[in-house]
């Protein structure tokens, strides 16, 4: 795997397709894609539930997070990769499952998982996204991927997901759990707008049902790694380690879900303490530059996984676009973990953060100042 930087690169420009436009910074992925959006699309990755508090939160718990950087130390050489389900990643990400790629881009999560292969990072697919389990590997069979489901059946419906993602080579499993009641989307509710994958949808019951009893399902008949994704305290965080889960994934659904939550950066540290490594652990919940990145990874988390910043890569110029946003994360990530005193990811540890006051109004763009759209107006 190709281990160079974009530093190392010399900031080498990339061509992203027919539009020939070069994105040197993450802001500009926002700016393009709500060009090439239509509202409908754009209120779908931008906002949350109700009043959208949890997704300001998630923001708000980063920005609530400073460095404690070392000096006078060598750091020549910063390594951003880490280890992890046997393979090397450049960096600490998965770009986490989202639903309804399609409307970002026409190959959906086949653009994703090719654009996350060919940089070296993870894949998580949602199981209500095209082009679907089986597609999506056919497009990227070297990337890591990863298979998130959404229980729309019965034990056979489970175990038939299972099986495929075996068959299909998906690293590890994964289940959602903390969509019991799928919530009230305020923007579309507003214009009267339903997603035709929503009216598409059925089983909803069978999500409602969901219990520890598909947990134990899943573990006793199968070796694949098992992920359970959402939750958010160590409660349940020490009940998913004695079924025998592998990784724990923090998650609030990117404000998506529950309304007046907690944000993710607060719950990590109470599950990292909790799982005491007897799991691994992944969150995701408004992680978008690469001090967010740095600072999960050094309060205990392995793997960090990106959404919105995906999403608005990925309209604004498909596969090329996931890559060059991994790139330009890694240029963050490394010059974070330089300025830091470090050389690795395995140098951190919670002493290099301290608690500290956000210094701006959370949001959904909170961590792009130079961004000059206003993301609350219909």
């Amino acid at each position: 795997m190709n281990q160079q930087t974009p530093i190392e690169a010399g900031w080498r420009n990339v061509e992203l397709g027919a539009s020939d436009e070069k994105f040197q910074n993450l802001h500009e992925f926002i700016r393009k894609a709500r060009a090439l959006l239509n509202q409908n699309a754009w209120d779908y990755i931008v906002g949350g539930t109700e009043t959208e508090t949890t997704l300001r939160r998630n923001r708000m718990a980063l920005d609530e997070i400073a460095f404690r950087p070392r000096v006078l130390r060598d750091v020549s050489t910063v390594d951003a990769s880490v280890e992890t389900f046997g393979r090397r990643l450049r960096l600490p990400v998965v770009l986490a499952p989202v639903g309804a790629l399609e409307i970002f881009d026409p190959a959906g999560a086949a653009s994703v998982a090719r654009g996350a292969g060919r940089f070296g990072a993870a894949h998580m697919l949602s199981s209500v996204t095209e082009p679907g389990l089986e597609k999506t590997a056919e497009a990227a069979p070297d990337a890591l991927r990863i298979f998130q489901l959404y229980v729309r059946g019965d034990d056979a419906f489970v175990e038939d997901y299972v099986s495929r993602a075996v068959a299909n080579r998906y690293t590890a499993f994964c289940l959602t759990v903390d969509t019991a009641h799928y919530s009230r989307r305020e923007r579309d509710i507003a214009k009267r707008y339903v997603r035709e994958s929503r009216l598409r949808a059925t089983g909803g019951d069978h999500q409602k049902a969901l219990s520890w009893h598909t947990v134990k399902l899943i573990k006793d008949k199968f070796k694949l790694p098992l992920i359970i994704k959402g939750i958010a305290t160590a409660e349940d965080a020490q009940i998913a380690v004695d079924h025998g889960v592998d990784w724990i994934y923090v998650s609030n659904h990117g404000g998506r879900q529950l309304d007046h939550g907690r944000g993710a950066m607060h719950v990590l540290p109470e599950i990292v303490q909790a799982v005491k490594g007897r799991a691994r652990i992944m969150v995701d919940g408004g992680f978008c530059r690469g001090t967010d990145i740095v600072k999960a990874i050094a309060s205990g988390a392995d793997l960090v996984g990106i959404g919105r910043l995906q999403c608005w890569a990925l309209a604004a110029a498909g596969e090329d676009g996931i890559l060059r946003m991994l790139e330009l994360l890694e240029d963050e990530v490394i010059r974070t973990l330089g300025l830091l005193g470090v050389t690795s990811f395995a140098e951190l540890d919670p002493s290099y953060l301290h608690p500290a006051t956000a210094t701006n109004m959370p949001g959904v763009f909170s961590a792009f100042p130079l961004v000059d759209i206003e993301p609350y107006r219909y």
